[in-house]
């Protein structure tokens, strides 16, 4: 059971991202106009031949969200699915497109992730909600809002760290390891236009002096937030075999989503990563010898470590010597986020788990210009939301 491998991303659009957004601010349902025409300018097809759209939540709709955006774009659509699965919605979005095409439901959907600035009301309303205490979840009578928020534990640098933290205990923790990662994604980054940090080359001495934010992770090691936006078009056989791009394929996926915060971890090293990397390959028939290059969510460097043993490309405890004996750029013999990651490209709101997979596809399309990986042909892509807790894995194939 699984994809049969018949619909393949086409089309994509992806702004720069921006660290101070010069623009104004561009309602959420803009965006999405905005995003789904240059997808479909880039795959060259047109509004018309749209009948399924995926989304996350947006800013202008608390409820009915796939109507409000089919009614601002005018279309008519047959499919139509909101995923929150925060950093792994973007990841999610791309399965369900494909199984959706796959069932024969619909034939062209576009998958959009606004992160531009929104415009506010001036006097919003008073009330529970929205990230409060960095928490996700300070409404009333939500176990983080009872249990998390009064004692501190709370926002993604506190609960990394803590993963990071038990990590060490149980393997050992190798800083100069840890900070390659990032440095070799910096490497790519540099090559990259588009990147936030495209021309600024760090070393792994300047990432273990950089400050520390919560103990073990440097700031070079966490993600910069900025501001962007991205959109991707699925497409069946027939369209795909007449648009203007390589189409990508998407033969494999996986899926598991545990708990929320680390508070309800069973264990902390135990990712749903595992069962769903596991899930991608044996649906795709792929091994991971064969692929050429892994686009993995990067909101930490010990999210990428644990992601390379959780894949399945190293035995678990050993990804830091495997780092040291790789080189991780788009250029070396392991390359692990060529565009130049989240740590290197930016992190755009929802639009940075997008960016994983919109790499992956411009590697497969051979369109990365100045960071491409040789010969790429198949790609793994990971989306990761919560703290570790939510896990999606893909299989991309270039044909």
């Amino acid at each position: 059971m699984g994809l049969k491998g018949e619909a393949a991303i086409v089309g994509i659009a992806e702004w720069k991202p921006e660290r101070r957004p010069a623009a104004p601010p561009v309602f959420t349902l803009e965006q999405w106009a905005r995003l789904t025409r240059e997808a479909l300018d880039d795959a060259g097809l047109s509004p018309a031949d749209v009948d399924g759209i995926c989304a996350t939540n947006i800013r202008e709709s608390d409820s009915f969200v796939p109507s409000t955006i089919t009614e601002y774009l005018g279309l008519e659509v047959n499919f139509a699915e909101v995923v929150d699965l925060g950093g792994a919605s973007c990841a999610a979005m791309v399965w369900r497109a494909a199984a959706a095409i796959e069932l024969g439901i619909a034939n062209v959907v576009v998958i959009a992730a606004p992160s531009w600035p929104s415009p506010r009301p001036p006097n919003p309303p008073a009330g529970p909600g929205g990230w409060r205490f960095g928490a996700s979840s300070p409404n009333f009578g939500s176990p983080q809002a009872e249990f998390d928020i009064p004692y501190g534990n709370v926002a993604q640098n506190c609960g990394y760290a803590q993963i990071a933290m038990r990590y060490g205990s149980q393997y050992g923790y190798d800083p100069e390891a840890l900070a390659k990662i990032a440095v070799d994604q910096r490497v790519s980054a540099n090559h990259n236009p588009a990147a936030v940090f495209h021309d600024t080359p760090i070393s792994i001495e300047d990432v273990i002096n950089s400050p520390m934010i919560s103990d073990p992770l440097h700031m070079l090691e966490i993600v910069m937030p900025c501001f962007g936006g991205a959109a991707l078009i699925v497409a069946g056989k027939e369209v795909a075999q007449r648009v203007k791009n390589r189409p990508i394929w998407i033969t494999g996926f996986g899926e598991r989503v545990l708990h929320k915060t680390p508070t309800y971890a069973a264990d902390l090293l135990e990712t749903p990563l595992l069962p769903a990397a596991e899930s991608a390959f044996e649906m795709s028939g792929r091994t991971r010898a064969e692929v050429d290059l892994i686009d993995v969510y990067d909101c930490y460097t010990i999210t990428v470590l644990m992601t390379i043993e959780d894949s399945g490309f190293c035995p678990r405890g050993e990804g830091q010597r495997f780092v040291r004996e790789h080189d991780l750029s788009f250029a070396g013999d392991f390359p692990c986020n060529p565009y130049g990651g989240q740590l290197g490209f930016g992190q755009a709101g929802l639009a940075g788990g997008m960016s994983h997979i919109t790499d992956a596809a411009r590697q497969l399309m051979r369109r990365a210009d100045g960071h491409q990986v040789a010969d790429a042909d198949v790609a793994f892509v990971t989306g990761n939301g919560g703290l570790m807790s939510e896990q999606v894995a893909l299989i991309l194939e270039g044909g």
